[in-house]
């Protein structure tokens, strides 16, 4: 019981419980977020193209950036040994689309040498990576 010359207690909201809820729903989102995006190869400005259609099957993805580097499944690669690479994915017998990520500013040349040297691998599937505008 309180006597009469007691003051009143004050009223405080405690908010360190609702800054952790709002810190603990912020990170969830940041993290979910950070796994919404699918990225097979590396990093290249692709080509617009609005009649490009997306690939569902199994991808290879050869990637061909600004200084005509080449990686396979991001890891670099020489051109002699991504034709031996490719050919021992197809050969799996999973059928796989490969595909060639260069970036928009390399040499039509050396996209065609790649292509050049997939297309001789029996039962290799090639296509083009584009964005669309």
């Amino acid at each position: 019981m309180r006597l009469p010359d007691e003051p009143e207690p004050s009223f405080q909201i405690n908010i360190v419980p609702m800054i952790d809820v709002i810190f603990a729903i912020l990170t969830f989102f940041i993290m979910s977020t950070l796994f919404l995006t699918r990225s097979e190869g590396l990093p290249v400005n692709l080509p617009n193209a609005t009649t490009s259609e997306m690939q569902t099957e199994t991808q290879i993805v050869i990637t061909i950036d600004k200084s005509g580097a080449l990686s396979l499944n991001r890891d670099p690669v020489q051109l002699e040994a991504l034709v031996a690479d490719v050919q021992a994915q197809v050969l799996t017998g999973k059928q796989p689309v490969v595909v060639i990520n260069a970036d928009e500013s390399v040499a039509h040349g050396k996209v065609i040498t790649v292509m050049d040297r997939l297309r001789a691998i029996k039962g290799a599937r090639l296509a083009i990576a584009t964005q669309q505008p």
